[in-house]
């Protein structure tokens, strides 16, 4: 590999890592929470940040990382549903169908309005919030490969 796609490689990772971080902090926070029919303004405001910090990490992961490990890997750059099934194929993702359902879930959370379904967008976070940070393990392992 050469010197400029290691760095970029090295680069990309850390900021997943930063975007993991940040995200976990609010996992944290909103697991105490929970769910719940209606929340304060604070507890929306933590959940916000949740959602944003999650569709971020989503974002770097599928259109960052993915996409790079692809080129790394010599493949043709595909679709994202490519990608998803590659990252799977690769074992840096355990499911096809979760990734799937984690990028409409991403889509959901920059196009909902109404009050019921952003609730609903809060649970289904605090559901594939964990398999995001299964996937950076994964993807820190399977990275290990290009940068020895």
């Amino acid at each position: 590999m050469t010197e400029k796609r290691e760095e970029l490689l090295k680069s990309e990772l850390d900021l997943m890592y930063k975007a993991q971080k940040i995200l976990e902090y609010s996992y944290e926070v909103c697991r105490k929470i929970s769910e719940k029919d209606k929340y304060s303004y604070e507890e929306e405001d933590r959940f916000e940040a949740l959602t944003s910090r999650f569709a971020r990490l989503s974002d770097i992961l599928i259109q960052k990382i993915f996409r790079l490990i692809e080129s790394l890997e010599m493949e043709k750059e595909g679709t994202v549903r490519d990608r998803i099934n590659r990252a799977e194929k690769w074992e840096i993702i355990a499911s096809t169908d979760d990734y799937l359902l984690i990028r409409e879930l991403r889509n959901s959370i920059a196009h909902e309005y109404l009050p019921e379904a952003i609730y609903n967008i809060y649970k289904q976070v605090l559901r594939f919030t964990p398999v995001l940070f299964e996937t950076v393990k994964n993807v820190d392992r399977y990275c290990k490969k290009f940068l020895e």
